[in-house]
C-alpha cells in the first residue's frame, strides 16, 4: 500500500463520474450507495497507510507520471505519505465518511441527492488531493478543486436567492487570497526552480529572509482566505446557506484546514521567515476573538457554529504563528471531531424542527433529541475546554504554547476567546434544549428524534471528542502526537519566537522535580476560564432568563454592533464592492461600449456616410467599435483596391510603364 496512495482519491472520482453521468436518469437515489462506498474505501485505505507510518515504515514519495514541462519548469503529478499527511487522512476520510452516512438520512427525498452525492465525492477527492500532493502545484489544484465544491455545495438550494448569493460571495471572497497563493508560488519556482517540497525545505537556509518573507506572506493570502481569517473571513458565515452536512464536513472539519495544513506544511519556511510567523499568530489571535465577539448574540444555531469555526481556526493559527505546529495540528485534528459533531446535531435538530434555525424558536427539546441533545451537550464541552474531552488538550496547549513563547497578550486574547467560546456554545445549549419550549405548534407535531442513519455518526463523533484529544494528547505536550509529527514538524518549533530564550528560561526556573508549575497554573487557568463561561451562560439562562434582555437594552450600542457583525459586510459593500462595480460599469461604458461595441462613429453623427462598392455600400454608422471596426477597415480597404484589378492587359501594361517612369524620374531628381 506504501506504493500506491493515489487510489486514495481514486475512488471518490470514480463515484463522480458515475454519478454524474448516470445519476439524474438511471441512479437517482440510490447515488449514495457509490458515494458513501467509495469514501469508506478510502478511509480504509487511509487507516492502512497511517499504521504503516506510525510503524515505523517512514516516509514514501511516489511519482506517477510527469504532468508539466516547460523549458526549467517541471513538475510531476506525485504524493507525499508521511506523518502529517496521515494524520490529515485519518481526518479528512474519516470525518468525510461519518458525514456521508448522515447525509443518506438528512438529504433524503431532495430533488437533487445525485447531484449532491457527486459535488460531495468531488469534494472528497480534491480535499484529499490536496493532502496527499508532493509539491504546491499539485496541492493547488486540490486547493481550488475544494474552493469550487464549497461554491457547489453552498449554492447547493440554488433555487433560493440566498444561497445562490452566498455561493458567488464564498467564490469572489476566496479568489482574492487565491491570487496570493499563486504569487507565492511563482515566487517559490522564481527562487528555487522547483515546486517540490522535498527539493525547496532543505535550500531555505541558501536563501535571504526577505524573500523567504515575500513567499510566506503571499502563501499566508491564500490561507487567509481558504480558513476564513480577518479581513477574508465573511464569506464562511454565510455558507451556512447550504445542506447542513456539507457545513459539517466542508466549512468546520476539513476544507477550511486547508490553511492550517498549508502553513503547517511549509513550517520550514514559515521559521525562516520570523515576521511572516508573527502575523501568523497576530491575525489567528486576532480573528478568535473577534469571531467568538460576535457569536455571543447570534440566534441561529448555525450562524453561532460558524463563527465558532472561524474563532477556532484562529487559534489553529495561533499555534502554528507561534511556532507550536504540532499542537495547531492536534487542534485541527480535534476540532474536526467536536466541531463535525455540533455540526451534526444542528442538522439534526433543524430536520426535527422542520427547517428551523432560529434558538429563539426552540427551548425545551431534551425530552424529544435525547441522542442529539447527549452528543451536542458533549461536543458543547469538548469545545470550552474541559479535561478530559478532546479540546481541553490541544486547546491548552496552544494557549501554554503562546505564553512560553512570549506572546503573553496573544496568550490573554486567546483565554478571554476561550471564555466567549463556553459561553456562547453552553448559550446555544440552554436556550435549544432547556428552558420553556418556545416552538410553534405546527413544528411540534413533526418533532422527532433523527433517524439511526443520523444519529449513529453522532454518537461515533461524540466517542472521538471525548477519548480523540486524551489518547493521543497525554501528558501534554509530550504525548504520542508529539512524537509522530516531530518528524515533520518539530524543526520549526524555536525559531518562530524571539522571546523563546526568555521563556524558556523562565519555564526551567519554577521546574520542579521534571514538572513544571508554570504548566500546571496555566492549565488551571484554562480550566477555571472554560467553568466560567458555562456557569455564567447558566445564570443568564437558567437561573436568570430575564437577564440577557437587560443587558441587551442596557448596553443597546455594544449588542447591535455585535448582533450586526461589526457591520463589516456592510463596510465592504459600500466602499469595496460598490466602488468596484461603479469602476466596472465605468470601463463598460467608456471602453467596452464607446471603443469596442458601438465605436466612435456610431451615434456621433446622424448623416449618412457610407462607401461605395461594386458589392453595394457600407453604412459607417452601423460599423461596430474597435474589433468588427478593424475588420471594415480591411473590407473597404480591399474593395477599393479591387479597382485596379481590372482583367486587361493593356491597363496593367500601362501601369508598369508609368511605374518605370516614376522609379527614373525619382531616381534621376535626387
Amino acid at each position: 500500500m506504501r506504493y500506491y496512495p493515489w487510489l486514495i482519491p481514486l475512488f471518490p472520482l470514480i463515484a463522480v463520474v458515475i454519478n454524474g453521468l448516470f445519476g439524474r436518469k438511471y441512479i437517482r437515489e440510490k447515488a449514495h450507495y457509490l458515494g458513501v462506498g467509495s469514501v469508506a474505501i478510502s478511509f480504509l485505505l487511509s487507516v492502512i497507510v497511517f499504521l504503516e507510518v506510525a510503524l515505523g515504515y517512514g516516509s514514501v514519495e511516489v511519482s506517477l507520471y510527469e504532468w508539466v514541462t516547460a523549458g526549467s519548469f517541471k513538475v510531476n503529478v506525485g504524493f507525499l505519505i508521511d506523518p502529517l499527511s496521515a494524520i490529515m487522512l485519518l481526518v479528512v476520510a474519516g470525518v468525510g465518511l461519518l458525514v456521508h452516512i448522515y447525509s443518506v438520512g438528512y438529504m433524503h427525498g431532495d430533488g437533487g441527492y445525485y447531484r449532491y452525492f457527486t459535488y460531495i465525492n468531488l469534494f472528497m477527492f480534491s480535499m484529499l488531493l490536496l493532502v496527499l500532493a508532493n509539491n504546491y502545484l499539485l496541492m493547488f489544484v486540490g486547493w481550488e478543486g475544494v474552493g469550487l465544491c464549497s461554491y457547489l455545495l453552498i449554492g447547493f438550494w440554488f433555487e433560493r436567492k440566498s444561497a445562490a448569493d452566498a455561493g458567488k460571495k464564498a467564490f469572489v471572497v476566496n479568489r482574492i487570497g487565491d491570487a496570493g497563493f499563486l504569487l507565492g508560488i511563482f515566487l517559490l519556482f522564481a527562487t528555487f526552480g522547483t515546486l517540490n517540497y522535498s527539493e525547496i525545505f532543505p535550500r531555505v537556509e541558501e536563501v535571504s529572509v526577505g524573500i523567504v518573507t515575500a513567499i510566506t506572506l503571499c502563501l499566508f493570502l491564500g490561507a487567509i482566505g481558504k480558513s476564513a481569517q480577518i479581513p477574508l473571513y465573511v464569506w464562511l458565515p454565510d455558507a451556512m446557506e447550504g445542506p447542513t452536512p456539507v457545513s459539517a464536513l466542508i466549512h468546520a472539519a476539513t476544507m477550511v484546514t486547508a490553511g492550517v495544513y498549508m502553513v503547517a506544511r511549509s513550517n520550514v519556511l514559515y521559521s525562516a521567515a520570523p515576521f511572516s510567523a508573527e502575523l501568523v499568530a497576530v491575525i489567528g489571535g486576532l480573528t478568535a476573538i473577534f469571531a467568538a465577539s460576535i457569536g455571543l448574540v447570534q440566534n441561529d444555531i448555525k450562524r453561532v457554529l460558524a463563527y465558532s469555526t472561524v474563532s477556532q481556526l484562529g487559534y489553529m493559527f495561533l499555534g502554528a504563528g507561534v511556532g507550536a505546529y504540532v499542537a495547531g495540528i492536534f487542534h485541527l485534528m480535534t476540532h474536526a471531531f467536536f466541531k463535525g459533531l455540533l455540526f451534526l446535531c444542528s442538522g439534526s435538530v433543524i430536520h426535527a424542527l422542520s427547517g428551523e434555525q432560529d434558538m429563539r424558536r426552540m427551548g425545551g427539546l431534551r425530552p424529544y433529541l435525547p441522542t442529539t441533545h447527549w452528543t451536542f451537550l458533549v461536543g458543547a464541552i469538548a469545545i470550552a475546554g474541559i479535561p478530559p474531552l478532546a479540546g481541553f488538550w490541544s486547546k491548552d496547549e496552544i494557549l501554554a504554547e503562546a505564553f512560553k513563547n512570549g506572546h503573553y497578550l496573544l496568550w490573554l486574547i486567546g483565554v478571554v476567546a476561550a471564555f466567549m467560546t463556553a459561553f456562547y456554545m453552553f448559550r446555544l445549549i440552554f436556550l435549544t434544549f432547556y428552558g420553556p419550549s418556545r416552538v410553534s405548534e405546527e413544528a411540534m407535531h413533526h418533532l422527532h428524534e433523527s433517524p439511526p442513519v443520523m444519529t449513529i455518526p453522532l454518537v461515533v463523533l461524540a466517542i472521538l471528542s471525548i477519548i480523540g484529544g486524551l489518547i493521543p494528547g497525554f501528558p501534554p505536550e509530550a504525548g504520542w502526537i508529539h512524537r509522530f509529527l516531530e518528524p515533520v514538524l518539530g524543526g520549526g518549533h524555536q525559531a518562530a519566537s524571539a522571546h523563546v530564550a526568555f521563556a524558556a528560561e523562565a519555564a526551567h526556573a519554577v521546574e520542579e522535580g521534571g514538572f513544571h508549575v508554570l504548566d500546571a497554573v496555566l492549565m488551571l487557568i484554562s480550566i477555571a476560564v472554560g467553568v466560567a463561561g458555562i456557569l455564567v451562560a447558566y445564570y443568564f439562562y437558567i437561573l436568570r432568563p430575564d437577564t440577557p434582555e437587560k443587558l441587551s437594552q442596557r448596553f443597546s450600542a455594544l449588542y447591535e454592533l455585535l448582533l450586526n457583525k461589526y457591520w463589516v459586510d456592510e463596510f465592504y459593500d459600500t466602499y469595496i464592492v460598490e466602488n468596484c462595480k461603479r469602476f466596472a460599469h465605468f470601463l463598460w461604458g467608456a471602453v467596452d461600449v464607446k471603443v469596442i461595441d458601438d465605436g466612435l462613429v456610431n451615434g456621433a453623427s446622424n448623416s449618412t456616410v457610407r462607401v461605395s462598392s461594386f458589392s453595394g455600400d457600407i453604412d459607417l454608422r452601423t460599423v461596430d467599435g474597435a474589433v468588427n471596426g478593424v475588420s471594415v477597415l480591411i473590407t473597404v480597404g480591399a474593395r477599393v483596391l479591387r479597382y485596379l484589378q481590372t482583367g486587361f492587359v493593356q491597363n496593367y501594361l500601362l501601369f508598369m510603364v508609368l511605374g518605370i517612369f516614376v522609379i527614373i524620374t525619382l531616381y534621376l531628381v535626387f
